[in-house]
Formats: C-alpha cells, structure tokens, sequence
C-alpha cells in the first residue's frame, strides 16, 4: 500500500527546498482545498498521506499515501520520510514533536505553528487531558471547523510557506 521512495526523493530536496506533507486522517475537505491551492501557488510538492483513499487526484506536484490501517501508521509514514527544513501538516500533537525535533515545520489544522516551547507545552496538556479522559472525565472535542478558522489556517500556512522558502533559498547560495 505504501508508495516506494524514488531516488530523487530519498536523495534530493525538490525545487522548491522543501516539502509539504499533510497527516490527511484528520484533515477536513475544506483545509485540503487551501492546501492544494498553496501546492500550486508556490510549486510546492505535497503528499497527503492517510489510511484510507483520499479521492486527491495526483499531478506533478501533489501525490498520496495510503498506508496500512492502524494508529499513526500515518504519522509513523510522515516521520519516516521527512527531510529538514520539511513542513507538516498535523493535528497530532506527537507527530508535530517529531517534526519539530528532526528539524522540520509543523501546522496544526487551526493554524497553530509548532515551535519547540508551544509543542511541549501542548504534549502535557495532552498527557492530562489523557488522564482525564482515563478517569472518566467527559472532556469533549474541538468545535467544527469554521470559515474564520479556515482563514486563520490558510494565512499560517502561507506565513510559513514564505519563510521556508526564503529559508530555502539563503541556505542554496550558501552552498
């Protein structure tokens, strides 16, 4: 079920310094849409990668994983495969850890960007929101995804887009 790796991708960073993958389980069609818009706009390689068949039709820019079905084999594939200078998309608060400590980016789908501090912060309020929920505690979930948290996340990830290029691009004169 997994795609293999090409050489090219196991080996080189693609044009644009870096890639985009999206942990898709969890992504809502709308955010999708604002992703592949952001995939064209800067000719940014994206790969959704999920456990279940996305509908994404691939193109020269944006490619899908399905894996196989169990807990964060998504997440497992992204952290695998990721590359420096990388950015995620995720709403898994370990795999934006992950990110974060292999030295990529990460965006949560409310357009929270990761930073080492804030990452850690939110693993221990996970680990006691956990807790709670193990005690019997009824702690609800996230409101629907709404227009104005559509925009919060399409101008974070634009943000970010724009400095990882930049990043990209100082770091490729460098050399």
């Amino acid at each position: 079920m997994v795609a293999p790796l090409s050489s090219s991708q196991s080996s080189t960073k693609p044009a644009a310094g870096f890639q985009l993958w999206v942990d898709a389980d969890a992504c809502p069609r709308l955010l999708k849409e604002v992703l592949l818009r952001a995939s064209d706009r800067h000719e940014l390689p994206t790969c959704f990668v999920a456990n279940q068949p996305l509908g994404i039709t691939p193109s020269r820019l944006i490619r899908s994983i399905q894996v196989a079905q169990g807990a964060d084999r998504a997440d497992q594939e992204i952290a695998e495969r990721l590359q420096v200078g990388d950015l995620v998309i995720t709403q898994d608060i370990p795999l934006a850890a992950q990110v974060i400590e292999k030295g990529g980016m990460a965006i949560s789908l409310r357009g929270e960007i990761f930073t080492p501090d804030n990452v850690r912060a939110r693993l221990h309020l996970r680990d006691y929101m956990d807790a709670l929920r193990g005690s019997g505690v009824q702690t609800g979930g996230p409101p629907p995804m709404s227009e104005r948290d559509k925009k919060i996340f399409a101008d974070a990830l634009e943000k970010t887009i724009v400095k990882l290029k930049k990043a990209a691009v100082l770091r490729a004169a460098s050399q």
